[in-house]
């Protein structure tokens, strides 16, 4: 079994997703930073979602090491999305602590979202920005697999990159994003006993585009249902994966550290 113990100085991992910028975790970043450290947890990417969630990633990226902010906007904030707001995120694209855009996509979950028109021209604006600022993309879907796949697939994304957020389709949908060159994370939800079709979609991806995160404050890993999620419980999701991809906890870690080094083009020296 792929047991981590901390004793052992695991290797680094890189939680590629987590909002230490919502309220939740707001309270205290530092202290969250500070702890995942504790257990070798050295990079993270802390993800916006809306105008305030991008200056809070901006700003930890600036003062904590091993952080790195993505900006983008997600479905549920569109309302306040415009042209302004698009220029504003080009502006901070070219801050040196931005890695990425993102998150952002399509969710036809929550009937309180905006139409999905709407969310299919945001998306397609920010792909626009990757493109031409050549970020890698951060996609968050779902229950939109085939739209994501359709406006992804008329994008340039195998030139500028990008990864599948939370990944909860099952294998054949994994290959799909896997042909348009994407990377696929997995969070706690692959740790769920009802979550046969991610685990199974884990077996297909090859170890050189796999990505794990805790898309903290949400989604708790197995053993950690109920509690408020945060980057150190990333490594629940890395032991959960070794062991279903019957390898050490310590190779897992580094190829997705590697991986991430690889899209994101950071490299944290610890």
């Amino acid at each position: 079994m792929a047991i981590y113990d901390p004793t052992k100085r695991p290797t680094d991992a890189y939680d590629t997703h987590t909002h230490l910028n919502d309220e939740k975790l707001w309270i205290d970043p530092e202290a969250y930073w500070a702890r995942a450290r504790e257990y070798r947890v050295m990079e993270m990417n802390v993800v916006g979602y809306n105008k305030l969630g991008n200056e809070r990633a901006i700003e930890l990226a600036k003062k904590l090491e091993g952080v790195h902010a993505t900006v983008g906007w997600q479905t549920e904030d569109l309302v306040n999305f415009n042209s302004q707001e698009m220029a504003i995120l080009e502006e901070q694209l070219a801050d040196p602590n931005v890695v990425g855009i993102g998150e952002t996509g399509l969710d036809y979950y929550w009937p309180e979202n905006p139409g999905h028109e709407v969310q299919k021209g945001a998306l397609k604006n920010q792909l626009y920005l990757a493109n031409s600022m050549h970020k890698p993309v951060t996609i968050h879907s779902r229950d939109a697999f085939d739209d994501t796949y359709d406006i992804l697939s008329n994008s340039n994304v195998k030139d500028f990159g990008g990864v599948m957020h939370s990944f909860t389709g099952g294998p054949e949908e994994a290959k799909r994003f896997l042909d348009l060159g994407m990377y696929i994370s997995f969070s706690g939800i692959v740790t769920f006993n009802n979550a046969q079709d991610i685990k199974d979609a884990a077996k297909v991806v090859p170890l050189d585009r796999i990505l794990v995160e805790t898309d903290a404050p949400f989604l708790a890993p197995v053993p950690m249902r109920g509690k408020t999620n945060e980057p150190m419980f990333v490594k629940y999701v890395l032991e959960n994966l070794a062991e279903q991809l019957d390898m050490p906890y310590n190779d897992l870690a580094k190829v997705t550290t590697e991986n991430a080094h690889r899209l994101w083009k950071t490299n944290n020296e610890n």
